[in-house]
């Protein structure tokens, strides 16, 4: 393998231990809750492969007290702004330029998102 696959992979499964570690945070503060699904919010850009996150999870959770979260990924798409114009797109294939007026200097406003969206609590 590849060293830099190798990286890659780690990187997801980082996240995920992270995860879960603010989750046994958020646990202990709440004795008896079970949690039964963890909601993250991954943008286009925050460099992560969400196939490989997912894959990460099952393994990680695996005969753990973690077994039955469920994990849910809202994927997050690149968005711009124009500061000449106010115009928010889309940003396609890495084109920054505003569709409205042609400016070229656009700021990101979504998708550098790598957060917990949400967590279920069963009743």
């Amino acid at each position: 393998m590849e060293p830099w696959i190798q990286e890659f992979k780690l990187h997801e499964l980082s996240i995920v231990s992270s995860v879960l570690d603010q989750l046994d945070e958020l646990k202990k503060q709440h004795e008896g809750a079970v949690f039964s699904k963890v909601g993250l919010r991954v943008g286009e850009l925050a460099g992560v492969d969400v196939d490989c996150l997912r894959f990460g999870f099952e393994a990680v959770v695996k005969d753990t007290h973690w077994e039955r979260l469920a994990l849910e990924i809202e994927q997050v798409p690149r968005r711009q702004r124009c500061p000449a114009c106010s115009e928010e797109f889309r940003a396609e294939n890495w084109a920054t330029t505003c569709p409205k007026c042609g400016e070229t200097e656009t700021v990101v406003v979504a998708g550098q998102e790598l957060e917990i969206a949400y967590v279920e609590v069963e009743e």
